[in-house]
């Protein structure tokens, strides 16, 4: 299989602080900020009859299969294995020729299949975009969920220790899931007659880690050329902007504990750089409020990306 491009000959400068930071930071579970149902449930592994295999292979030295469980409301699965991109499609005559493909965060342990994926996803295609669910492949954690709870605990615990990591071993580090993010670029493309998609109009957007990996994959993977990207309380450090970057959006809460007091470097790099930015700095909201309901003005952020890509002409305006 054909690797990600340039791992070892990063295109852009490998001061990428936004993933320095990154690795250490958006390793925190979708969570949203209210504790209710925050009891992990084991579930069946639930029939997905539409996923598509990406075809990048099986994680190497894979031990634990892939298992889901419930909390807060929602699904999740962990130790993926297997990469596969779930089509969510809009109604032909509705379609815009718009796609996104949608990154679920989960610390790179796990990912919010529901409130930062298929919610999402479905939200989209009610407008007329088509949207895909990449279910990219995980690091590895214990089988049982006692063992899972408890490595997260020492994950978390461990954090400020850590030193800090190299932008060239974070990317190294990150090289399945940008060979799915690839994959999953290439497959859309490949269909893009039978899915009504203009393959010129292909976006990206993810939640925490997978907004992580949103922006990597702008940065690092040659042949993506994501046609616009959104990045969901993901981290914000600086890097350096490549000539050409898509249009960005952005959301964040203020008081995300992750992100909210780390800066904006990223915001005032694309303004450096004078490429088109969107930044929604909301007053609360936590981190993985995604499409949870919430009193707070977070829960809009959903209605102003869709504004922002009604703007730019890849969602068709209501008549």
């Amino acid at each position: 299989m054909k690797q990600v491009e340039s791992m070892t000959k990063v295109r852009r400068s490998s001061r990428n602080a936004c993933l320095t930071v990154g690795l250490a930071l958006a390793f925190a579970l979708a969570a949203p900020a209210q504790a209710q149902n925050d009891k992990m449930t084991p579930i069946p592994t639930p029939a997905q009859p539409n996923a598509i295999d990406l075809g990048t292979g099986a994680l190497p030295n894979a031990k634990a299969s892939e298992s889901w469980h419930s909390q807060y409301g929602s699904t999740f699965a962990r130790n993926v294995i297997v990469a596969t991109l779930t089509p969510y499609l809009p109604d032909a005559g509705k379609a815009s020729g718009a796609a996104v493909i949608v990154a679920p965060g989960g610390g790179f342990r796990t990912l919010s299949m529901e409130n930062e994926g298929s919610d999402v996803a479905k939200a989209l295609a009610a407008q007329g975009v088509a949207a895909f669910v990449l279910k990219y492949r995980l690091k590895q954690t214990p089988k049982d969920m006692a063992g899972f709870e408890e490595s997260m605990k020492k994950m978390f615990s461990a954090t400020a220790k850590r030193p800090e990591p190299k932008a060239s071993d974070i990317i190294s580090d990150l090289a399945p899931q940008l060979a799915d993010a690839r994959a999953a670029f290439e497959l859309v493309r490949k269909n893009a007659a039978k899915w009504h998609i203009d393959p010129d109009k292909v976006g990206m957007v993810g939640f925490s880690a997978g907004a992580m990996l949103t922006l990597s994959t702008e940065l690092h993977v040659e042949s993506a050329k994501p046609a616009f990207i959104g990045l969901i309380y993901g981290p914000l450090a600086a890097v350096k902007v490549p000539a050409d970057a898509p249009p960005m959006f952005v959301a964040l809460a203020a008081d995300d504990p992750f992100f909210g007091n780390a800066g904006f470097g990223l915001i005032q790099s694309w303004r450096d750089a004078k490429r088109p930015v969107e930044f929604h700095l909301y007053e609360q909201g936590g981190h993985g409020f995604g499409m949870y309901q919430k009193e707070t003005t977070s829960t809009g952020w959903f209605g102003d990306f869709s504004r922002w890509l009604t703007m730019h002409g890849w969602i068709k305006p209501a008549h």
